[in-house]
């Protein structure tokens, strides 16, 4: 696994052992960065991190600042294992706890333009719905949102976030579903 394009483009990242933690593929990381355009700037969320590549390829394209949401203790060391690695400490910041209970020390960022969320597929209901508690109050009116998930999925957000679903593609078996906001529609 690797950094696909930008200044980091080429540089190696390491992912957690075992089959608790699924990495997004260099193909599919390379194709949602395709569909996003610029991130120049941006300051990102992502969440069910795992090995940090979906917030590390935004920041090795320009993004601000990324706060990375992760719970698993390996996939946590991985994370940081390549922060370090690729000296992104001081753009970063890592939130080890669950999802459902992040909501507070999410509120000390400033709100968010891109969110990137590949949850476990099994549980994806669950996540959409943490998701949704998490974030809401916490984006940028014009914020994007990329939702990983199983090719045949279809997940759909509340309506009181303010997203649209502008797009959903698949590669194999992996699938991702795009939303934007428009200004002034979200809360």
């Amino acid at each position: 696994m690797r950094v696909i394009a930008g200044g980091l483009g080429g540089r190696r990242l390491v992912a957690p052992k075992g089959r608790t933690t699924r990495p997004t593929t260099d193909r599919v990381r390379e194709a949602i960065f395709s569909i996003l355009g610029g991130v120049t700037d941006a300051r990102v969320c992502d969440l069910f991190a795992g090995s940090g590549a979906l917030g590390i390829e935004a920041l090795s394209r320009g993004a601000a600042h990324a706060v990375f949401v992760e719970s698993d203790r390996a996939a946590l060391m991985s994370l940081r294992q390549n922060l370090a690695a690729l000296q992104l400490e001081s753009r970063s910041a890592v939130i080890g706890i669950p999802l459902e209970r992040a909501g507070a020390q999410l509120a000390r960022f400033p709100p968010f333009d891109l969110v990137l969320c590949d949850p476990p597929w099994a549980n994806l209901a669950p996540a959409v719905r943490a998701l949704e508690r998490v974030l809401a109050g916490r984006l940028a009116e014009d914020a994007r949102l990329v939702l990983e998930h199983a090719a045949e999925a279809k997940p759909e957000l509340a309506p009181e976030l303010g997203f649209q679903l502008t797009s959903r593609r698949s590669w194999g078996d992996s699938g991702a579903s795009f939303f934007g906001r428009k200004p002034g529609e979200g809360p």
